[in-house]
């Protein structure tokens, strides 16, 4: 079965433009949230207790979906379990696909990083911080999502079979960006890491 889930974010708003494309996707069953609240969602509570394994939820943008990034992760992860696909159609996020299974992973490794973050810093980000002048905390400039995505930067940066390019297509960032992140994280772009990149995709 493949659903599709509307919602707009303010009252005024309408819901023709997601409708549009997510019929147009194939969705057999649409479910519109006209509330624009952000706790109560019951259309998406009751489609939740809908989905069962082998379904495939399609949505506008994931903003549509979760209310937060710690909401959203543990929706996704939820599907992961439950064996439910996810396609977000402006997000280019298709969990059918070796990309979107990536993304999958990347969710997860943020939701371990922001337990992390409440815990504590890692004596690894510690050494950095004071090795540049700084104490602990967020590197200076960083929003809370900022860091979230520059964490998730370093990890497929440090897992060496993406490059630059592709990190950033991944994320929605620039490149330029994914570097100061590599930079303020304190990991090295010059080698042995950059050396498993092909020559092209190096600034």
């Amino acid at each position: 079965m493949i659903w599709g889930y509307a919602r707009v974010s303010t009252p005024d708003q309408q819901l023709h433009l997601q409708l549009d494309a997510l019929r147009a996707y194939g969705c057999q069953e649409v479910v519109k949230e006209k509330a624009s609240a952000v706790k109560e969602r019951p259309a998406l509570r009751e489609l939740l207790d809908q989905l069962q394994p082998g379904d495939t939820l399609v949505v506008w943008k994931l903003d549509r979906l979760g209310r937060s990034l710690k909401h959203l992760v543990e929706l996704v992860l939820g599907f992961q379990q439950q064996q439910v696909q996810l396609v977000s159609l402006q997000d280019h996020l298709d969990t059918t696909t070796a990309q979107g299974r990536l993304m999958f992973n990347l969710f997860a490794s943020l939701a371990e990083f922001e337990r992390d973050l409440i815990r504590e810093r890692t004596l690894a980000g510690l050494t950095a911080a004071r090795a540049r002048g700084r104490q602990g905390g967020r590197p200076p400039g960083l929003s809370k999502v900022a860091q979230r995505k520059a964490e998730a930067v370093k990890t497929l940066y440090l897992q060496k079979d993406k490059t630059t390019a592709d990190i950033a297509q991944l994320l929605g960032i620039g490149r330029s960006t994914v570097y100061r992140y590599l930079d303020l994280l304190g990991v090295a772009t010059g080698s042995p890491a950059s050396s498993a990149y092909p020559s092209n995709t190096q600034p």
